[in-house]
């Protein structure tokens, strides 16, 4: 789809539908003005119908009296209230309102004096637009109709242009993370999903490196290897750089745990919704989206992906429970359950990455716990950190984006209670209790004094029974991560 900025004046825009916002108890559309002395009482209908409710739609048939053919007014609910998420969500319903009416083309107003400042707005409409409009049909012989293009009626349209570039960007890396995400484990071996990071590197001039099932061995990556090493869909470990800062400043890493299917292994999940297993993989896919826009973004600071991926399945040759293994680290984990196999590619991923770039901070997104729905549910992500100047810089950027996180703490107890007989520590803690942090106490062991942030997906990273409804995540997977992490780094 195409979107533009214009400073064409509401009433002079020709359109096949003039999408305009309203606050609760209003009597007047934002922005909208005068269009035309036969169409004004119709407009002031609607909105006492709708009430400025938010997300309510009200469309008024022009009948060709004005440029426009359509006047659609959205509520956007009271003014108290109102917030980018608000904007964004409601966005997304007038997108997908004109999608189902078959129109080619719509035009949104957003004027001097609203609510929310110029190029917050702008972003807002086109993140809606185009997250909201999103649905996965690579497997459906019947694919989803064309998106209509956007025109965006504003008075500066030279600034708003490159507002909306950049907000193109974080979307579509935003829509990459979703259809890697929602990839069926079929389709999306480890192998697979490095081929993906490949292909994108290339695109996208990245430095581009895969470490094989050998060379994981060698190199004594010994989570990620015990962990893949049931399956006959061998374990990678994926780099990605970015380096268009001083060659001498320290890169931010950020690491996403990319299992493309867990049974649980030997310790096997129950078979009810297992299917979603498929979405184990989303921190790896979060870390390929902001890869993606980084680049594209241009960003002038050096950032570095690691996805370590594997396939956890029951076999001859898996892991068991009892094993003892060495992590890359040098520290040994007694494994008690085969299914907090996360954790141990992780931890992997996190000490090389330390060693090998000795970032200035690193970050890690994964579906790690189911502990964290049962604490936080599935609209907020949970927060670990070492860092609190760098959790708290995350939170500003969870704020804006409204992808939200909850931190939670992590103190000498929580390592107690990770700690073992027989190795330096075990991968499961004591029994429910504290099962997120505990598992954030693990990797805490491979970041030592890095400043480091974990965050815990589980529930956030598709879209669930307990899901809030938005209008843009669509069922499946959500690209959760991508605009909150690019919002971080570009206050870098």
């Amino acid at each position: 789809m195409k979107i533009k900025a214009e400073s064409t004046k509401p009433s002079n825009k020709k359109t096949p539908i003039l999408c305009a916002f309203v606050l609760e108890n209003s009597k007047e559309p934002l922005g909208l003005g005068k269009i035309h002395e036969k169409i004004n009482s119709s407009v002031k209908e609607s909105i006492k119908e709708t009430k400025g409710k938010v997300g309510e739609i009200s469309i008024i048939q022009t009948l060709g009296i004005t440029p426009a053919n359509k006047i659609l007014i959205a509520g956007l609910g009271p003014k108290n209230k109102l917030s980018t998420d608000v904007l964004r969500n409601v966005t997304g319903k007038i997108a997908q309102k004109v999608r189902s009416l078959g129109l080619s083309e719509f035009s949104i107003v957003i004027p001097i004096g609203f609510p929310i400042d110029s190029d917050s707005s702008i972003s807002a409409v086109v993140e809606g637009t185009m997250l909201s409009l999103y649905s996965f049909d690579k497997f459906k012989k019947e694919k989803s109709e064309k998106s209509p293009d956007l025109s965006i009626l504003v008075s500066n349209s030279q600034n708003a242009q490159k507002v909306i570039s950049q907000a193109q960007i974080v979307a579509e890396g935003t829509l990459f993370a979703r259809n890697t995400a929602n990839l069926p484990p079929n389709e999306c071996s480890p192998s697979t999903l490095a081929s993906i990071a490949k292909s994108l590197s290339s695109k996208n001039k990245l430095k581009c490196k895969i470490f094989s099932k050998n060379e994981l061995k060698q190199k004594k990556f010994g989570g990620i290897s015990a962990v893949g090493q049931g399956s006959k869909n061998e374990p990678k470990l994926i780099i990605l750089e970015h380096n268009k800062g001083r060659r001498d400043d320290k890169p931010v890493v950020i690491v996403g745990k990319a299992v493309t299917f867990d049974t649980g292994g030997i310790s096997l999940k129950p078979g009810d919704k297992m299917d979603e297993m498929k979405f184990d993989k989303c921190g790896g896919c979060t870390v390929l989206g902001i890869m993606k826009a980084v680049s594209e973004l241009k960003l002038p600071i050096n950032v570095v992906g690691i996805i370590p991926s594997v396939e956890n399945m029951p076999g001859g040759e898996s892991y068991r429970p009892g094993d003892i293994i060495r992590l890359y680290s040098g520290k040994t984990a007694e494994i008690l359950n085969t299914d907090a196999e996360g954790r141990l590619i992780l931890a992997d991923a996190l000490s090389y990455g330390i060693k090998q770039y000795s970032p200035k901070s690193i970050i890690d997104f994964a579906t790690l716990t189911g502990a964290c729905i049962v604490a936080l549910g599935n609209n907020v992500a949970g927060l670990v950190s070492n860092n609190q100047e760098l959790a708290e810089k995350i939170k500003n950027s969870s704020e804006k984006t409204s992808e939200e996180l909850w931190q939670l703490p992590i103190n000498d107890d929580y390592m107690d209670m990770i700690k073992s007989n027989v190795a330096d520590m075990k991968n499961v803690g004591m029994g429910r209790a504290a099962g997120t942090i505990t598992a954030a106490a693990f990797l805490a062991n491979a970041v030592d004094n890095a400043p480091w942030a974990h965050i815990d997906i589980a529930g956030t990273a598709w879209t669930q029974e307990a899901t809030k409804k938005k209008s843009y995540n669509p069922k499946g997977a959500t690209g959760f991560g991508v605009r909150l992490i690019l919002d971080y780094l570009r206050t870098l």
